[in-house]
């Protein structure tokens, strides 16, 4: 038996701001780390960017070494028992803890079909499988048309590979651009050669040697030498529901980030959060809330009583087109679109009852924290108010991610 005064199950991004969080406050209070990752902590977002622009892998880790952490790694927690502050492993040893922390982010969505033979784009394995795909590949499919799908479909396309897009929706990131925007971004991914199959389904695979023939709901038969999807994740709640916590689309936290036992914590993808800007509870799977929310949980681990009243941003490059963003965009929302120069610089509003609810800005940089600001407050706005409101007149220090 192994007893930490500080336990985290999960090894990815929040994990390692835990780590970071609970040093700031104990700086010698034993920490594990139980990882079903066979890799130490490591930032995704170089995986579907800047390692296909020819970055370093060795920019992706997280530096946990000098930190005084013992991980565990290649290992699935199978059992929690609170009372007794314990945790059992699948290799069957057991550890124990003061506090522990549920950093289990979440599983990527899969199809009905394909088995292994889909790259389901989520982890470092992930990524060196595509890779040594691309050594011999030509031609890739990529299912999904949102974040991920359309990061690695001009990652691909960026290192010279025939790419093929197939996703139900009308156009790339329908889900969340305003529809001008969203057809601006396929015609450009057209321009780019990417093949875009919209409105089109995928119901089967099949292997022949060392291709694949994906079959559509149209009869439609595409041959490619590797398929990748991303069609979404869900939060890895299982755990969390044998031991009776709270649970609602994630573990639901309150504003310190405990879940509903006083001594076990939650953070990142898998953990539901109110957030006071918004008014309502949300659940975020983008870098900087794994960052700052780790992190916060680490602090409130080490003893800190501090509130989670981060409002996250996330950010995308696709191609030479980039932009970051701050709460909610949804495309089902009324938007105000604010262009410098249309489709390449500006900022759109997604509003809902005369109130900011989350703002765009496409190719518009260091304007996430006026942006925040604009969403906290209580409006009522018109499109007239917002003409012009961001960029704000006074620049506002860039954030650390």
């Amino acid at each position: 038996m192994t007893n930490y005064p500080y336990l985290i199950i999960g090894g990815g991004m929040t994990a390692a701001a835990a780590v970071d969080g609970i040093r700031e406050v104990d700086s010698t209070g034993g920490i594990g780390l139980i990882s079903a990752e066979i890799d130490a902590p490591y930032d995704r977002p170089p995986l579907s960017k800047s390692l296909w622009k020819g970055k370093p892998l060795d920019v992706i880790w997280r530096k946990t070494e000098n930190k005084s952490v013992k991980i565990h790694l290649g290992r699935v927690v199978k059992e929690i028992f609170p009372q007794q502050k314990r945790v059992v492993d699948d290799k069957g040893d057991v550890f124990t803890y003061q506090k522990l922390l549920l950093a289990t982010g979440g599983k990527p969505r899969r199809l009905p079909f394909g088995d292994d033979h889909i790259i389901y784009f989520r982890t470092l394995p992930d990524y060196r499988r595509l890779r040594a795909l691309t050594e011999t590949g030509r031609r890739f499919a990529v299912i999904g048309g949102g974040f991920i799908g359309s990061e690695i479909a001009a990652a691909l396309a960026m290192n010279g590979k025939e790419v093929v897009m197939i996703f139900p929706g009308k156009a790339i990131g329908d889900r969340v651009f305003p529809s001008p925007l969203a057809q601006f971004v396929t015609s450009f991914y057209r321009q780019k050669g990417v093949e875009i199959l919209a409105g089109e389904e995928i119901v089967g695979l099949e292997t022949l040697g060392n291709q694949h023939v994906l079959k559509t709901r149209t009869n439609r038969e595409i041959v490619v030498d590797g398929v990748v999807a991303g069609v979404g994740i869900e939060p890895n709640v299982e755990l969390a529901q044998t031991v009776g916590l709270e649970v609602e689309n994630g573990i639901i936290v309150d504003e310190f980030l405990h879940a509903s036992h006083p001594d076990i914590y939650a953070a990142g993808d898998v953990a539901a959060f109110y957030n006071p800007a918004l008014g309502k509870r949300i659940r975020v799977e983008h870098e900087d809330n794994a960052n700052a929310m780790g992190r916060l949980a680490g602090r409130n681990m080490a003893g800190k009583s501090e509130p989670y009243h981060h409002l996250p941003f996330f950010y995308s490059d696709m191609f030479d087109l980039g932009y970051e963003a701050v709460g909610e965009l949804d495309a089902r929302l009324e938007t105000f679109a604010d262009w410098k120069r249309p489709n390449e610089e500006g900022v759109i509003y997604y509003l809902q009852n005369d109130r900011v609810r989350g703002v765009l800005l496409w190719n518009v940089w260091e304007q996430v924290e006026a942006a925040r600001q604009l969403i906290a407050e209580p409006g009522p706005f018109t499109a007239k108010d917002l003409k012009g409101r961001l960029p704000a007149k006074t620049s506002i220090p860039k954030q650390d991610a």
